[in-house]
């Protein structure tokens, strides 16, 4: 690709067959020559990482690949980057919608669904810092935003901001349906707390499971699985 270099490899997913994925090169790579990703806050350090692999996204994808299944169930991955998670759900047979805010973002989707023989997945713009959906910039060639409301919820390593206005929690809020579970896979950031006061005055209860499980390859992670559920009253 121009501009940019690409890998592919076998990616090991603990509980599910591996994924053959087309990452970025490294995190040195990057392009943006009609500022797409710079109109999005995308400075020329933070472009690369939507297409990297990360331990937390191997995560968040092993315990998607043996969750059990629920009929009718609708799932939004945010901060999609490679959409490990996103991937190993549709391989499943479930209803899942892959989201971010990287221009570049479909485009691996794409291929990488393609490498593995796998049907169109639905991708949708994630701009959490818009209002009901609406980013502050767009383009003709984005995707359309995220609609409509989701039972599920999930992200990995999403909360290496400091989000001082809550426009994740608040994005949330928007597409989570009264009853909702939100799965978020976080390596111990520093900034959990704050979301997690966040979502709780928006009804979610915490409920967090330490994760110490090495990746596939043996190398050691260190985090929690934070899942926000909330009950509609009736």
């Amino acid at each position: 690709m121009p501009g940019y270099q690409t890998r592919q490899q076998q990616v090991a997913i603990r509980g599910a067959d591996s994924l053959l994925i087309r990452s970025l090169l490294d995190r040195q790579q990057y392009a943006d020559p009609d500022g797409r990703a710079e109109a999005a806050g995308f400075s020329s350090a933070t472009w690369p990482l939507f297409g990297m692999l990360w331990p937390s996204g191997l995560q968040l994808a092993a315990h998607m690949a043996t969750r059990p299944l629920k009929a009718g169930e609708r799932i939004l991955e945010v901060g999609c980057g490679l959409a490990l998670a996103s991937l190993v759900c549709h391989r499943r047979g479930i209803d899942v919608t892959a989201s971010d805010a990287h221009p570049l973002a479909p485009d691996f989707l794409h291929d990488n669904l393609n490498l593995n023989a796998l049907a169109p997945l639905v991708y949708r713009r994630g701009d959490w810092a818009g209002q009901a959906g609406v980013p502050a910039v767009a383009h003709p060639a984005d995707a359309a935003p995220v609609q409509g409301r989701f039972d599920v919820i999930m992200g990995s390593d999403v909360l290496y901001e400091r989000d001082e206005q809550g426009h994740l929690a608040r994005f949330v809020e928007r597409h989570a349906e009264p009853d909702a579970e939100v799965l978020i896979v976080d390596p111990d950031r520093g900034n959990r707390p704050a979301f997690t006061r966040r979502m709780s005055g928006l009804g979610f209860v915490l409920h967090e499971t330490a994760l110490r499980t090495p990746e596939a390859d043996g190398l050691p992670y260190r985090g929690r699985l934070l899942r926000y559920s909330r009950t509609a009253l009736t």
